[in-house]
């Protein structure tokens, strides 16, 4: 099957669900630019990365109304180099983090969508602000003025069952429902589910699924 096929079979399934609404983001960082193209030509519009040495050269090459998610890890010194071309960030984890991007954002006359990635599974590896400390983090970022804080994210571990994935990804969203009853602050998104757990994502209020290898290499 080609990745437009992938695409929209996995489309189906949520439709399917009742969860039509949930945002399917194809993650391209194994592909080159006429893959994306293909998707592209499909009607899809956003699309994530996880390098901005990758992200860049795609991002010149492919048309300019695509609405690039930076899913990675985020290395303060490339804050700026990541505003210039991506609209949409999922990996933010520090206060110091939030107040450079707002910065740096207001200087390059940008604002971008923001998710505050925190670990509810406890992964160090993974990354992540402490779910204990969560609304440290959200109310900076509330409070930061050239952002917009769209909600959460998190990852479960990498091949756990489903019971894992769930307790994961319920937790995120019980998160999401304590800061916001505690700092009166709205995160209506939760950003959730890769490949291998997106229907458990989904099951659990996932609003955005993170979907590169069942889409680009699904055979």
């Amino acid at each position: 099957m080609s990745c437009v096929e992938n695409y929209f079979a996995i489309r189906k399934e949520l439709e399917q669900a009742g969860k039509g609404g949930v945002l399917l983001l194809p993650v391209s960082k194994t592909v080159e630019a006429p893959a994306i193209r293909e998707l592209y030509d499909a009607g899809v519009r956003d699309f994530g990365e996880n390098r901005i040495e990758v992200l860049t050269p795609k991002a010149e090459a492919l048309p300019k109304d695509i609405r690039w998610h930076f899913i990675g890890r985020l290395q303060s010194n490339k804050v700026r180099k990541i505003l210039k071309v991506a609209q949409v960030i999922h990996s933010v984890d520090s206060i110091e983090l939030v107040e450079r991007i707002s910065r740096i954002a207001g200087e390059e006359g940008v604002r971008p969508k923001v998710f505050l990635e925190i670990s509810v599974s406890g992964e160090e590896q993974k990354g992540g602000f402490p779910v204990a400390r969560a609304a440290e983090l959200a109310s900076a970022a509330a409070k930061a003025p050239n952002i917009t804080l769209a909600g959460l994210m998190t990852m479960a571990p990498l091949d756990a069952d489903e019971t894992v994935c769930r307790k994961v990804f319920d937790g995120l969203r019980a998160c999401r429902d304590e800061l916001g009853k505690a700092l009166a602050v709205a995160l209506p998104e939760l950003s959730m589910g890769m490949s291998n757990d997106w229907p458990a994502a989904v099951a659990c209020g996932s609003t955005l699924i993170r979907v590169g290898s069942a889409i680009f290499h699904r055979p």
